[in-house]
């Protein structure tokens, strides 16, 4: 069990630092290679590129991440202050039991982590996560309270979360405490729920140990929150759709046990009573089609009745049978084994039984209307890399189809837009042909959107430079191409609302 000592903690602190136990460091260490199997979960070349090496970040990394077993004598060097017993009353050491695949130690009775130990970072801040040890260290299947650490899906949801400066923030389903690192950088006060108390006490910890104050909460979803509301929510919720099957195991950092993708359809039902006005919701989210749905149709359903912005991206579609695969061997389960196949079947039953053939994935953001207008919604499939991180174009985005929304075209003409600096033109043509085939803007930050335009189109958007406003732009082409401004004014209306709301035309 964990203990927060704050002395030991704060002891603990200060050896990690001074290991230079941080992101950057731990790449130069392991080396391109080494670094990249290791963020494939294969741990051997990272194993091989460490052996033998004791100065402190390489110990640290040996042991927490590793699963190496280490005699008290090597830790005491590796965490001076702290030290062997120190990491033992603080609940991070055990004893007697060596991860699979790592060598005999010398020098005293080995010692093994208990927990997972590593740093994390945003590319400003470096922060320590504790969680539970990965079923590549565990040598089998998870146990269904496994705590998960920094993984795929809460950095995209990382990367994708606006940040201005707010005043109450929110992380639905804490987990190891992620999320609320983040917050705590530029949120007043920062709430972190969970319905596990196992993740509420590692979240603890890690919130300890990078000296951050969050106030945790235990609890289902929105249960916890009462009629509280605040400026930003953020959650990476239990959203994988599991069968509800006697033998299939449900694990609490991935399943929220309800049928289908129900949990998150509920979420987004609810979240509009904790938001203040011009408050917004980011978090994750899978949805289960069948034969022919159309993804938009399905996800808009959640939506009616809230009264919220939404503005939803979805970012990959599998098949029910890749999904299955997917998230059975994320328990651990391999295939080959009767247990693999036997819960690979169950998935297979569950989408069958409810006509499931596809399931999306994509980021939610939701946004309470600050005046009484009615709610916006743009529901988008993208597929492509998109820039990293991608916050400051929500941000961006979110403010633009705000201001969209509660401006008529008259306004919207009244602007001198101006191209943004990181958006090219393109055009395609035959050789030597007078004219091209194609043209096309390319947006090199954000969405990095591709949008095809007319000739007119491209008249107007080259002519975008902050000088004339939009209709006198149109005014402008209109004697160009002697097409009547009220023609041009129609057809250059769409495309200017394409483009501002992603931030192409500023």
């Amino acid at each position: 069990m964990l203990t927060a000592d704050p002395t030991r903690i704060h002891d603990l602190r200060a050896d990690l630092e001074d290991a230079g136990y941080a992101v950057d460091a731990l790449a130069d260490l392991l080396g391109p290679a080494a670094g990249a199997a290791l963020h494939r979960d294969q741990l051997l070349p990272a194993r091989r590129s460490l052996a033998g090496r004791d100065e402190p970040a390489a110990l640290l990394v040996r042991f927490f991440v590793l699963g190496e077993a280490l005699p008290a004598a090597l830790l005491d060097l590796a965490v001076p202050r702290t030290g062997a017993a120190g990491l033992r009353a603080l609940g991070l050491v055990t004893s007697g039991v060596r991860a699979p695949g790592t060598a005999p130690t010398r020098g005293g009775p080995p010692l093994t982590a208990a927990v997972d130990l590593r740093p994390y970072g945003d590319g400003r801040r470096t922060w320590w996560v504790v969680s539970d040890l990965s079923e590549l260290l565990v040598g089998g299947p998870l146990p269904t309270s496994h705590v998960l650490g920094v993984g795929g899906a809460s950095t995209t949801l990382a990367s994708w979360t606006p940040r201005p400066p707010v005043d109450r923030a929110l992380d639905l389903g804490t987990g190891c405490g992620v999320q609320a690192l983040h917050l705590s950088g530029h949120a007043r006060s920062v709430v972190a729920t969970d319905v596990s108390a196992r993740a509420l006490q590692m979240a603890r910890f890690t919130a300890a140990l990078n000296d951050v104050s969050l106030e945790l909460r235990e609890g289902s979803m929105l249960e916890p929150l009462g009629e509280e509301a605040f400026d930003l929510v953020v959650s990476n919720p239990p959203f994988v759709i599991t069968p509800r099957q006697e033998g299939v195991p449900r694990y609490g950092y991935r399943d929220g046990g309800l049928s289908g993708d129900r949990l998150v359809a509920d979420m987004v039902g609810g979240i509009g009573r904790h938001l203040r006005p011009g408050g917004t919701a980011q978090l994750l989210a899978n949805w289960e089609l069948g034969p022919g749905e159309d993804w938009t149709d399905h996800v808009s359903g959640w939506l009616e009745g809230t009264g919220l912005d939404a503005w939803v991206v979805q970012r990959e579609v599998q098949d029910a049978e890749g999904y299955a695969e997917t998230w059975v061997r994320d328990g651990g389960s391999r295939p080959g084994t009767d247990g693999f196949d036997r819960l690979y079947g169950a998935w297979l039953d569950d989408f069958a039984a409810r006509g499931v053939e596809r399931v999306g994935f994509g980021v939610v953001t939701l946004q309470r209307p600050a005046t009484g207008r009615g709610p916006w919604r743009d529901l988008v499939d993208v597929r492509h890399p998109v820039a990293g991180p991608m916050g400051p174009a929500v941000l961006a985005g979110l403010r633009a189809r705000t201001w969209l929304a509660e401006h008529d075209d008259d306004a919207l003409l009244d602007v001198a837009w101006q191209v943004a600096d990181d958006v090219t033109e393109e055009r395609v043509g035959r050789p030597g042909a007078p004219d091209p085939q194609v043209i096309q803007l390319r947006q090199g930050g954000g969405l990095r959107r591709t949008v095809r335009l007319t000739t007119l189109g491209a008249g107007f958007v080259g002519a975008c430079d902050g000088d004339l406003t939009a209709r006198q732009l149109c005014a402008g082409l209109a004697v160009l191409t002697e097409v009547a401004t009220p023609v041009v004014v129609d057809e250059v209306l769409p495309l200017l609302r394409d483009l501002v709301k992603d931030g192409l035309l500023r």
